[in-house]
């Protein structure tokens, strides 16, 4: 059960995971913030409590404004691009996320991974 007067900051609602995750938050009665890339994508998708913010995992500053007050973050991002480079990608958005979520005071940061086995792993994991 959440507790009403802690704020949750959510990445991801967009996505199949995240999607699922503020139905059930928003359900419970939580205080939820979820930030973007692009709000707008989130126009429909949210309760009339939830607040929706702009942010980008690649811009600190954006991150900075989005935590303020946040008791409990959810970082469910991964940079699954084309781009050679996605394992620093994806390193250099998690690092981004960890020290705003630290200068910010955030209690508690859950990281969504994935699963595979030793030996069979991508770059990334």
């Amino acid at each position: 059960m959440t507790s009403p007067d802690r704020l949750i900051l959510l990445t991801g609602a967009t996505g199949y995971i995240g999607g699922r995750l503020l139905g059930r938050l928003e359900a419970q009665g939580a205080r939820v913030r979820c930030v973007a890339r692009q709000p707008e994508n989130l126009r429909g998708r949210v309760g009339e409590h939830t607040e929706v913010v702009a942010g980008d995992v690649f811009d600190p500053e954006s991150l900075h404004a989005a935590l303020q007050g946040v008791d409990t973050a959810f970082y469910l991002v991964h940079s699954m691009s084309d781009s050679k480079g996605f394992v620093v990608e994806d390193r250099e958005a998690a690092h981004n996320f960890a020290q705003a979520a630290r200068a910010n005071g955030v209690r508690r940061l859950v990281y969504l991974g994935g699963l595979g086995q030793p030996g069979d792993l991508s770059p990334h994991l």
